[in-house]
C-alpha cells in the first residue's frame, strides 16, 4: 500500500502548552482533501500517540478532528511539568518532531 508523509500533506505541525501540565499537538492540513484522507485512513487514534512519545494511552487526554480548520490535534500529559527541573522546553514549541514522521496510506 503507497503512503504519504504527513510532511507532503500538511502546512502546520505544531506543538505547544495546554497548561503546565498538558500539551497540545497540532496537525493542520494543507486542503480539505488531505484532511479527509488522513482522517479516513484510521491512523489517527491514540494509540498512534502514545507510540511516538512513549507514554501509555491513559495520558493521551483527547483527540479532536476539527474540520473547520482541517486539523486533527492531540492533548497528551506533559512528561514533565512546565518549568521543573530538568524540562528543557518551558513552552512546550519543540514537541512536534515525533509527528514528523507519521505516513498516511493512500486508499
Amino acid at each position: 500500500m503507497k503512503k504519504v508523509k504527513i510532511t507532503d500533506i500538511a502546512d502546520v505541525i505544531r506543538s505547544k502548552n495546554s497548561g503546565p501540565y498538558e500539551l497540545t499537538l497540532d496537525i493542520i492540513f494543507k486542503n480539505r482533501e488531505f484532511f479527509e484522507l488522513a482522517r479516513r485512513s484510521g491512523v489517527f487514534k491514540k494509540d498512534l500517540y502514545a507510540d511516538l512519545y512513549g507514554i501509555s494511552v491513559d495520558k493521551v487526554i483527547d483527540l479532536v478532528e476539527f474540520e473547520q480548520a482541517n486539523a486533527i490535534k492531540a492533548t497528551i500529559v506533559r512528561p514533565l511539568v512546565s518549568g521543573d527541573p530538568g524540562e528543557t522546553d518551558v513552552y512546550g514549541a519543540q514537541q512536534h518532531a515525533p509527528l514528523l514522521s507519521i505516513e498516511v496510506p493512500e486508499k
